[in-house]
């Protein structure tokens, strides 16, 4: 467990040094037109390890329920929450998700972070809303994997 809370820790160290880093050195051109996908994909990390964080110690210290089955999701989290992270930006940008707070110039960015954090925090209901999206604009059905997390969820066990 000592190996995952540090593993965790380092990511939020990395993540967290990153986000700030930006403002404190010249980027190049290429990267700052694409400054605001990076953030969001470095929300979606931020808002994941919350939950692994939260997770470790409801699981370990609370509950008292520690599994070392779950290891690997907890090694794996980080990873699907970056890629949350970067979806949400994909689909604010595609106007196939869309903010509903009224945006003042300049606070757009703050809306689209808010929904990379929320993505990589809960990427079950995320993905949920995405086939929900994919369904009413592409009329695709929900894949199998999304009805089992209606009944399994990994929200509930963790």
């Amino acid at each position: 467990m000592k190996k995952i809370i540090l593993y965790l820790v380092l990511w939020l160290v990395v993540g967290g040094f990153l986000m700030v880093w930006q403002n404190f050195v010249e980027l190049p051109a290429w990267y700052l037109e694409n400054l605001l996908l990076a953030q969001c994909t470095l929300m979606g990390i931020i808002g994941g390890l919350m939950y692994c964080l939260r997770a470790v110690y409801l699981n370990k210290c609370v509950r008292k329920t520690w599994d070392k089955e779950w290891e690997v999701w907890y090694y794996l989290r980080p990873i699907t929450s970056a890629i949350s992270g970067f979806v949400s930006f994909v689909f604010l940008k595609a106007g196939l998700l869309v903010l509903d707070a009224a945006s003042k110039p300049g606070q757009i960015s703050f809306g689209y972070l808010a929904v990379a954090f929320i993505a990589g925090y809960n990427v079950d209901n995320f993905m949920k809303k995405l086939e929900e999206v994919a369904c009413c604009v592409w009329g695709i059905k929900k894949s199998r994997a999304a009805q089992d997390i209606g009944n399994d969820s990994e929200e509930k066990e963790r």
